[in-house]
C-alpha cells in the first residue's frame, strides 16, 4: 500500500503494509529524511504524525484509523522540555510542572515558594513544601540540602482543615467558603484575608465583594496564620503582600478598579521589595493595568476651594489615619507585622510541635472549638421510681432530681388510628386550600381562561345520556376533585401554566402539552377514585 508523507515542504511516497504500526512508519520517515531524534533528562525531540487533523499514537495500525491507499500523512518534528520540578497539590489533586532553568535547584526553598505562589495564586503563608519522603522543607535551606534532583515531584500541603476552604476560594464559591470558615476569631480574620487574596488573583467578583463587605481591606497584608505569628524573624518576605498586589500580578483590571474605588491607599501600598501595584503591573507586562494605575496616580482630588494631586492626598490620608489609630494595633496598617503571641495562644514550633500542615480534610482535622460546642449526652442510668415520700426539707435540686416523668395515658389502638385519620384529613384540606390559593394568585393572571358562560346553548351529546351515565360523570369529577384538591377548571389552568414554561415551543404546541398533561392527571386520579379500568373518564377540552 502506497501512502504519502508531507514533511517540511516535501511530498514523498512510502510503500507500507496495511497492518503497519504508526511507530514503524515513524522509523521509516526518520531513516529516509535523516532526522536526529534524542531523549535525555532535559527533554526529548520526537516525530508526530497527523491524519485528518488528529495525532496518531505509536501503537495504532494504519487500518485502525482508516488510512487507505494514497492517503496523505503530515509529519512534524516536536521538541518537548522536561520540567525541572513537579509539584503535586494536595488541594486540587493535580501535578503542576515547573519549567525553569536547572539553576533553580541551587536556590533556596523560599525562592521556590515565591515562584509557586505566582503560579497557583496561594499566599505563601498558606502552604508548605515536602519532599517525596514527607520531610518538610524550610525556607532557609536550599533545594540541594534535601537531595532534590531534576524531575523530582514535591508535595504542596496546606493547613489541616483548609482543603475545602481553599478549593472554594479557587472556584469562587462563596457559600463553600462561608461553610468552612474557622470558629476561632484570629483564624477567621486570617481566612478572610486569604479569601480576598485568592479572589483577587482569579478575578472572582462575588467572593471579592463578600470579603470587602466583611471588612477586609485590599491594602492590608495577608500576614501569617496566628499559630505562626510569634516567629516573625523566620517568616517569608512575601507574607507582607496584599490583595492589591495579587490583582496587579495577575493583571485583573476589574479587581484593581474595585480596590482603588474602595480605598485610594491601594495606589501607594508597597510589598516587601518596596514595589507599588503600578511597578508590579509594569514588571508583569499588563498594559491595561499600567495605563489605569498611571491615570489614577496622576489625577487630582478636588475640594471646594483647592485641588490636591493624588500623591499628596494619599500622604495626607495616611497621616490622618495614623493619628486616629495611634492607640490601635499597628498590624491594621499596611506593611505592619504582628510580633509575638499572647498568653494562651496556640503556637507551632518547627521540628518540635506536631505538624499542622498535613492537608487533612475539614472532617478529619481536630477542631477543638467544634468539639467544645457540641453537647455530650449524659451516660444512661437506670431510673427507678421512688415510692418514698418526698422530704419537704430537701433542697430544690433534690426535688428536681427525684421528680418522675409523667407520660400521657395509654390510648386504645382504634382511638389512636381514628385520631391519625382526623389529622391526615386536616392536613389534606389545608394543602388543598393552599394549592387553590396558589393557583388563584399565581396561575390565573398568567394564563386567564374565559369566564364560565351563563348563556344557554346546546349541550354536548353526553348531557342527554342516560341517568346512569350522568351519575358516573358527576362521580368521576367529584372523585378527581377529592383526590387532587382542584376542580377540572383549575386543573386546566395549572397545566397551562406548566406548559407555558416551554418557551421555545409555539403556542399551539404548548396547548397540546397542557391538554395531554391534564388528560392524564384526570385519568389517573379518577381511576383511583372509583372508576373501573374499562370505563373511559371524561376528557377536558382546553
Amino acid at each position: 500500500m502506497r501512502i504519502f508523507i508531507a514533511f517540511e515542504g516535501s511530498f514523498e511516497p512510502f510503500d507500507v503494509s496495511a497492518d503497519e504500526t504508526v511507530e514503524a512508519v515513524k522509523l521509516m520517515i526518520k531513516d529516509y529524511f535523516h532526522i536526529p531524534l534524542s531523549e535525555d533528562e532535559q527533554g526529548r525531540r520526537y516525530l508526530e504524525l497527523m491524519y485528518a487533523g488528529a495525532a496518531l499514537k505509536d501503537s495504532w495500525s494504519l487500518t485502525d484509523v482508516g488510512i487507505s491507499f494514497c492517503s496523505t500523512l503530515k509529519c512534524f518534528v516536536k521538541e518537548e522540555e522536561k520540567p525541572t520540578l513537579c509539584l503535586f497539590s494536595a488541594v486540587t489533586q493535580e501535578t503542576m510542572p515547573i519549567m525553569e532553568s536547572i539553576s533553580l535547584l541551587g536556590k533556596k526553598v523560599s525562592d521556590l515558594r515565591t515562584l509557586i505562589a505566582l503560579r497557583c495564586g496561594f499566599p505563601v503563608s498558606v502552604f508548605c513544601l515536602r519532599t517525596p519522603e514527607g520531610l518538610e522543607m524550610y525556607d532557609c535551606n536550599t533545594l540541594r540540602d534535601y537531595q532534590t534532583d531534576l524531575g523530582t515531584t514535591l508535595r504542596l500541603d496546606v493547613w489541616d482543615g483548609w482543603k475545602e476552604f481553599l478549593m472554594g476560594c479557587l472556584l469562587g464559591q462563596k457559600l463553600k467558603v462561608q461553610r468552612y470558615l474557622s470558629n476561632e476569631g484570629p483564624v477567621l480574620k486570617y481566612q478572610k484575608r486569604v479569601a480576598l487574596y485568592i479572589a483577587a488573583f482569579y478575578r472572582h467578583t462575588e467572593l471579592t465583594e463578600w470579603a470587602l463587605k466583611q471588612g477586609v481591606r485590599p491594602h492590608e497584608m495577608v500576614g501569617v496564620h496566628p499559630y505562626r505569628a510569634w516567629c516573625h524573624e523566620a517568616l517569608h518576605a512575601d507574607v507582607s503582600k496584599c490583595p492589591i498586589h495579587a490583582a496587579a500580578e495577575a493583571g485583573q483590571l476589574l479587581i484593581l478598579k474595585a480596590f482603588v474605588n474602595c480605598s485610594v491607599l491601594c495606589l501607594e501600598c508597597k510589598n516587601a521589595a518596596g514595589q507599588t501595584p503600578l511597578t508590579i503591573a509594569f514588571k508583569h507586562k499588563h498594559e491595561d493595568c499600567v495605563l489605569y494605575l498611571l491615570s489614577k496616580m496622576w489625577s487630582t482630588v478636588s475640594f471646594p476651594k483647592i485641588s490636591v494631586p493624588m500623591r499628596i492626598y494619599i500622604k495626607l490620608k495616611q497621616w490622618v489615619l495614623r493619628a486616629q489609630s495611634h492607640n490601635l494595633n499597628k498590624s491594621q496598617l499596611c506593611g505592619a507585622r504582628v510580633f509575638g503571641a499572647k498568653v494562651g495562644d496556640v503556637v507551632m514550633v518547627d521540628g518540635f510541635t506536631k505538624p499542622k500542615m498535613t492537608s487533612k480534610s475539614w472532617h478529619k482535622a481536630e477542631n477543638k472549638d467544634s468539639q467544645g460546642t457540641v453537647g455530650k449526652l449524659p451516660p444512661l442510668r437506670e431510673q427507678t421510681v421512688s415510692r418514698k415520700r418526698v422530704n419537704p426539707v430537701a433542697t430544690s435540686q433534690q426535688d428536681t432530681r427525684e421528680q418522675t416523668l409523667k407520660f400521657p395515658p395509654l390510648v386504645d389502638a382504634n382511638t389512636f388510628f381514628e385520631l391519625q385519620k382526623q389529622q391526615n384529613r386536616k392536613k389534606i384540606t389545608a394543602t388543598a386550600r393552599k394549592k387553590e390559593k396558589l393557583i388563584k394568585n399565581t396561575y390565573l393572571p398568567q394564563v386567564p381562561l374565559p369566564p364560565v358562560s351563563r348563556v344557554s346553548y346546546s349541550h354536548p351529546s353526553f348531557y342527554y345520556a342516560t341517568p346512569s351515565a350522568n351519575f358516573l360523570l358527576r362521580s368521576s369529577f367529584a372523585s378527581f376533585s377529592e383526590h387532587s384538591g382542584r376542580t377540572p377548571r383549575k386543573n386546566a389552568i395549572y397545566y397551562l401554566a406548566v406548559a407555558s414554561a416551554f418557551k421555545e415551543k409555539r403556542r399551539l404546541q404548548q396547548l397540546g402539552i397542557a391538554r395531554v398533561l391534564a388528560k392524564k392527571s384526570i385519568s389517573n386520579l379518577t381511576t383511583q377514585g372509583g372508576l373501573t379500568a374499562c370505563e373511559n373518564p371524561p376528557e377536558i377540552l382546553l
